[in-house]
């Protein structure tokens, strides 16, 4: 049968419901628009590709960081983000908008409900795409993981993402299929949770043209920020490719889900659930401990529904697993839901304190990201893809030979990137924390690194053996496109409108007795078959709404305490705000992706505190917009760097030529902040914005702040110039970055100043010391 008549007499995957037949028996005739189908899938394979070779390029620049040629674009800390956010928003996300723009017009016997706004999301997501291309490399960013877009591109993004919601619920709401199947439901889900997540965690306040800082800091920050990243990988990397599983994998296998209760209970149950589990993200930080464990507890109950769409996806190929040896698309179905149980097993197991400790901060977390992105995401995605291309160019794919080729260079790949990649996170882990017989640290950290570097390489294979794979599929693509005849065949669907009014079916009765369903006794049986569900699927408001309170409600029951509960966040008297010049090496900092290297939260463990000094306090990052915490470190914790490492020609040096202060250090150079001008001009602006947020610079601070950054900024080239010579240093970004390093950790040391007593103080006893620990206005949080 040709791909043009299949689609003409595809049959709805629905759950069981139909069309409603009009008294007339009047048909409408219409057409799929698969021209926007066909666009997304073409870009979705090139951005897939561009993201692989900057993951590619990134990782040789661990193995050999002199691989950046000295260019400031081209670092890891700038281009990792560059290649989470296309391997996220464009290679994963277009594949998303592919698939729901293909499978929705087939559940709902209808067309797209405008063709305009179809391609007003296209352009728009491409340009998004491209913007995030040019601006990330160039240093503007916010500073958020998985949010570093700043602001008018943020805006951007929840402008498109409306339209394709307008798009989306206008093809609901004229469907001529009254039950939504259950891929809907889980695009609905997606849509809803996508906008809220991103709405309120991309809440800034600019202070420039690309230049903004969050309106949240410190402790509340760091919740916002894991309450959207993991979310934001539940709701864009989890719930839209599960939708496109209940869709695809059924069509490629020729046999139904294997169980319609089953994704009842898989869908709600992931969706209340996924949305607390967020916390497990910051074990043993200094955000309170009730939020981590109300996460971790919540993570492992995720396990359960995880699993369920597991079981449901595998089970459905029942009676066709010989299919599986043949044809790539069920290959590539089968890994990558493989991947996905594994993934949701891991995802569990790492949130579980004990293991977080060791496995936190450490490759481990890379390799199971990669494991979800790389197996479960990159294997969905090019299984959609050979299911659609003989469907939407109408001719036969150009070489399956390639396509099975392909599955094995993704499968082989993917092993072979991951696998050394869990023993590095398992080795530093261990060397980390390993304590000889003296109650010494055994492993200094660059020890801890150049272990790892042959791993690294045997990871730059596998990521080039998986960047083959996305090639061969593109040359698939490109060829199969070549291929398509002259003129697109425009089947014409017919279909029953949608009646108006409907009836509902009486209720059913228990099938253990003749009682009513609300009957105690076995009302409970019906209510497993799903009858009210059934009822919700012809009600696409109702179930929405319900979705909406569902993710809401969880949300609210985390965030509400962390923002409103003053003890969660002790001030701490001496932690003042930054000094001018402090404020713009932040801003260096951030925009080089430091903190892709390095983090700025140390543990209350003991290895750590060994290593690095005392544990961090709530109250010392009340005026970080945003946090720096990190979740990696490939460089040690600079919490305490001003305590650690306070002169300045030691970073200047260190900046320059890392090696020569650190030999083995895979830190690349930093040469370019000897010589590129810093832009004082822009200090008071800066300094107003973080005003308005609740920092408490006075007016006159703001009047000065040129000045005073200047003066800090002379006070440390004279320093420099006075250790070695080196002059010219006053006006470089280099000082100021210089500033900030020297100023983190220093506050908890220092005195706080006396407040003018209302009465004679009271004499000390004779003998008896002040303490010297940190002035806090509360409790400090207890020691693990």
């Amino acid at each position: 049968m040709s791909a043009a008549a299949e689609q003409a007499v595809e049959p709805v995957a629905g759950s069981g419901g139909h069309g409603d037949l009009p008294a007339t028996g009047k048909l409408d005739r219409f057409q799929y628009d698969d021209a926007i189908v066909r666009a997304f899938l073409a870009i979705t394979v090139v951005w897939g590709v561009v993201a692989f070779l900057v993951g590619l390029i990134a990782a040789i620049q661990l193995a050999h960081p002199q691989l950046n040629l000295g260019l400031p674009y081209i670092t890891f800390g700038r281009l990792r983000p560059l290649h989470t956010n296309a391997a996220i928003f464009a290679f994963a996300g277009n594949a998303i908008f592919a698939g729901i723009y293909h499978s929705t017009q087939r559940l709902c016997k209808a067309r797209m409900f405008s063709k305009v706004l179809s391609w007003i999301h296209f352009f728009g997501w491409q340009g998004i795409i491209v913007a995030a291309a040019v601006t990330l490399p160039l240093g503007f960013t916010q500073g958020k993981e998985y949010a570093e877009l700043e602001w008018p591109i943020d805006i951007a993004i929840a402008l498109v993402w409306v339209v394709f919601a307008i798009n989306f619920f206008g093809t609901i709401a004229t469907r001529r299929e009254r039950h939504m199947y259950v891929a809907l439901w889980f695009y609905i889900a997606t849509l809803v949770t996508i906008a809220m997540l991103h709405i309120f965690n991309s809440l800034s306040l600019p202070a420039g043209p690309l230049k903004s800082y969050t309106i949240y800091a410190g402790v509340q920050d760091a919740f916002m920020q894991w309450w959207y990243g993991h979310n934001a990988v539940g709701f864009f990397l989890t719930t839209p490719f599960l939708g496109l599983m209940y869709y695809y994998l059924p069509k490629a296998a020729e046999r139904p889900v294997f169980s319609y209760r089953l994704s009842i209970v898989h869908f709600w149950s992931l969706i209340f659930i996924y949305i607390w589990a967020g916390p497990h993200h910051l074990h043993y930080t200094a955000t309170p401990e009730w939020a981590s464990t109300l996460g971790m507890l919540f993570s492992v109950m995720l396990w359960m529904p995880s699993w369920g769409g597991m079981v449901n996806g595998l089970l459905t190929l029942r009676g066709a697993w010989h299919k599986v040896t043949r044809d790539p698309v069920l290959k590539f179905f089968v890994v990558g839901i493989t991947f996905y149980g594994m993934s949701t097993f891991e995802g569990p197991l790492l949130s579980v304190k004990s293991v977080n400790a060791l496995s936190h901060y450490t490759d481990w977390t890379i390799a199971h990201v990669h494991a979800g992105a790389l197996g479960w995401v990159g294997s969905m995605v090019f299984g959609v893809m050979y299911w659609l291309l003989p469907r939407v160019y109408q001719t036969g794919l150009w070489s399956p030979k390639l396509a099975n080729m392909h599955f094995w260079f993704n499968t082989v790949g993917l092993v072979v990137y991951i696998a050394p990649i869990y023993v590095a996170g398992l080795t530093q882990g261990l060397m980390w924390r390993d304590i000889d017989e003296s109650g010494q640290l055994t492993y200094e950290f660059v020890e801890t690194v150049n272990v790892l570097i042959p791993m690294y390489w045997l990871r730059v294979i596998g990521g080039a053996i998986y960047l083959g794979g996305g090639v061969i599929g593109l040359l698939n693509l490109i060829m199969t496109w070549k291929a398509r005849p002259t003129t697109y065949d425009n089947v014409i669907i017919e279909a029953a409108p949608l009646a108006r009014t409907f009836q509902d079916p009486p209720r059913p009765t228990s099938r253990v007795g003749t009682q009513a369903v609300l009957n105690t006794a076995h009302g409970f049986d019906v209510w497993l078959q799903g009858w009210w569900h059934r009822r919700w699927e012809r009600l696409p408001l109702r179930f929405t709404v319900w979705v909406a309170i569902t993710v809401v409600v969880a949300s609210l029951f985390e965030i509400i305490p962390t923002f409103l509960i003053k003890s969660n966040v002790p001030t701490i008297a001496t932690v003042k705000p930054y000094t001018p010049l402090e404020l713009a090496g932040r801003d260096i900092y951030l925009a080089e992706g430091c903190y892709n290297c390095h983090s700025q939260q140390i543990r209350p463990i003991l290895a750590e505190t060994k290593r690095y000094g005392e544990y961090s306090k709530p109250g010392e990052f009340v005026y970080d917009h945003p946090h720096q915490w990190g979740s990696r470190r490939i460089g040690p914790d600079l919490a305490r760097e001003g305590k650690i490492n306070p002169t300045p020609i030691w970073h200047l040096r260190h900046f320059e030529n890392p090696e020569e202060y650190t030999p083995g250090s895979i830190m690349p150079t930093y040469s370019w902040l000897l010589t590129s001008p810093l832009n004082f001009d822009v200090i008071p602006q800066r300094m107003t914005a973080m005003q308005t947020l609740g920092v408490p610079y006075t007016d006159e601070e703001i009047e000065q702040g040129i000045q005073l950054a200047r003066e800090q900024a002379e006070s440390i080239a004279h320093e420099i110039e006075k250790a070695d010579g080196t002059t010219g240093m006053a006006d470089k970004q280099v000082v100021a970055l210089i500033a900030y390093l020297q100023r983190l950790g220093t506050d908890i040391y220092a005195t706080a100043e006396p407040e003018p007593a209302a009465e004679e103080p009271v004499a000390a006893t004779p003998g008896e010391e002040s303490p010297q620990e940190p002035t806090v206005s509360a409790a400090m949080p207890r020691s693990h």
